[in-house]
């Protein structure tokens, strides 16, 4: 029996199902973007894959609809693969293991995917279903959306005929989204030298934090591990002589990661093990209530890499202390909407070097390229070298938009109540296919999730329901 079967709407859950036995990583997408194609022959259907494996799946307009406009339905396919620390599943090669609760799905010890493979099995639904009246449907599934858009970036649209977009990869049911950040990732690379030191080698840890998507989530305080390694390396430091051997935090540049590992040759283990406790009851006065699983433990360690030396180990605690992270700027326009931030989500070490990953976030380019300076400006006097990739545009707000009316009649409809018009300080799709094709109308919305890009990702069942009877109804009268 399918762990799903039984759950409604049907066939949204059946191809869910289906997508999440495949492993479906950012930058694993060649077993997914295959299934895709093998799903449109199967069909007849009308199909493309480009050599990023990109895929756009064609649906005719059924009968009555042929004059239609056509409609675009919007998501990707890679997923954020996050595991719980006592999870062995190897999710390069391993599907997920899906599980129902009282009213949601969930994927045991890692991330669920619903971020955004509840936007492919709609769409699968949509085209393999022979009495849902639609216009003609084109079904854009994206890769490596989740690492920095490049699938929509190399996306070529001249297949598609519509110019009406539903993106499927919002998280808040009731809320359409109609504008959203730009953004870049930067790498920041510290060159080191290593040399031996007399001390002992402890390993440092900071962990049980909530992390948390460095878009959606950025707003509410939740610490990072990497930055406060940095506060504590340095408070450590002026206390006593020691020497960086490694340090490691997070594997997503766009998630906040939830732990940071560094291990460290010591003048004095046990006195820093004082100062560890000292600094653990000063963070949790500082997030009581927001990140109140924080916990620092010290222990012994051993290391097959040399420390390394007086200038590199200063470098990297100067930098990960200095360096900018979280909001820098609120929207002046927009109440509530972050406009301008910041996420350090990957750190970690080789032989001869340091290596930091930002995700890097604005509604307002000139102060996204700020930020980029900042960190080139930091790095470089650090004697290291910036690289900037995964550059996308925004998606500023359409005042008129058929789309949107159309979803907020359908909406009131069949809610009773006003749906919330939301811009969002997350990326989204949507920006780079508008740079590509200026006269989209474009609305982005989804089904209720929790804690997306964590290992406690949650899809509500009811939610995905009314989602989809929304999807239909909002098909059906496009005309």
């Amino acid at each position: 029996m399918k762990i799903l079967e039984g759950l409604e709407p049907k066939k949204v859950f059946e191809f869910f199902e289906e997508i999440s036995a495949i492993p479906r990583g950012s930058g694993n997408t060649k077993a997914i973007s295959d299934y895709l194609v093998r799903f449109a022959a199967e069909r007849g259907l009308e199909h493309y894959q480009d050599e990023l494996n990109n895929v756009i799946i064609i649906g005719e307009a059924t009968t009555g609809y042929e004059n239609a406009p056509a409609v675009i339905i919007q998501g990707h396919m890679d997923m954020v693969c996050q595991q719980a620390p006592d999870c062995d599943k190897d999710m390069e090669k391993e599907g997920l293991d899906l599980a129902v609760g009282e009213d949601y799905v969930y994927a045991k010890g890692t991330t669920l995917g619903a971020d955004d493979g509840i936007a492919v099995a709609m769409a699968l639904a949509v085209l393999d279903s022979d009495d849902i009246p639609h216009p003609r449907v084109e079904a854009v599934i994206t890769v490596d959306e989740e690492t920095g858009m490049e699938g929509a970036s190399g996306l070529d649209m001249s297949p598609l005929k519509g110019r009406l977009l539903l993106n499927l990869d919002s998280e808040e049911e009731g809320v359409f989204t109609v504008s959203c950040a730009g953004g870049a990732r930067v790498e920041c690379d510290l060159p080191v030298e290593r040399a031996a030191f007399s001390g002992e080698l402890a390993e440092i840890s900071i962990s049980g934090l909530k992390g948390g998507h460095s878009g959606v989530e950025i707003h509410k305080g939740r610490a990072n591990p990497n930055i406060l390694m940095g506060r504590l390396l340095y408070a450590l430091s002026l206390e006593q002589q020691l020497r960086l051997v490694s340090v490691t935090g997070g594997d997503k540049d766009n998630a906040i990661p939830t732990a940071c590992r560094a291990v460290v040759a010591l003048e004095d283990a046990k006195k820093a093990k004082a100062l560890c406790n000292v600094f653990l009851s000063q963070l949790r006065a500082e997030y009581a209530g927001v990140d109140d699983g924080i916990c620092i433990e010290l222990t012994a360690a051993e290391a097959e890499l040399l420390p390394m030396d007086k200038a590199g180990s200063e470098n990297a605690i100067s930098f990960l202390c200095c360096a900018p992270n979280g909001v820098q700027a609120m929207s002046a326009d927009i109440e509530g909407l972050v406009q301008t931030s910041l996420n350090q989500g990957i750190l970690f070490c080789d032989d001869d070097c340091v290596h930091i990953r930002f995700s890097v976030r604005s509604s307002i380019e000139s102060q996204k390229y700020m930020l980029i300076n900042k960190l080139r400006c930091l790095t470089e006097k650090l004697g290291g070298s910036v690289s900037v990739s995964g550059v996308y545009p925004g998606w500023a707000y359409r005042k008129d938009s058929p789309l949107r009316e159309l979803l907020v009649e359908v909406y009131k409809e069949q809610y009773g109540s006003e749906p919330v018009i939301l811009a969002i300080h997350a990326g989204l799709e949507c920006g780079l296919l508008l740079d590509k094709c200026p006269d989209l109308d474009c609305v982005s919305l989804g089904p209720q999730m929790s804690d997306i890009h964590t290992f406690r990702e949650k899809l509500y069942i009811q939610s995905t329901q009314r989602t989809w009877k929304l999807l239909l109804e909002t098909l059906r009268r496009i005309k």
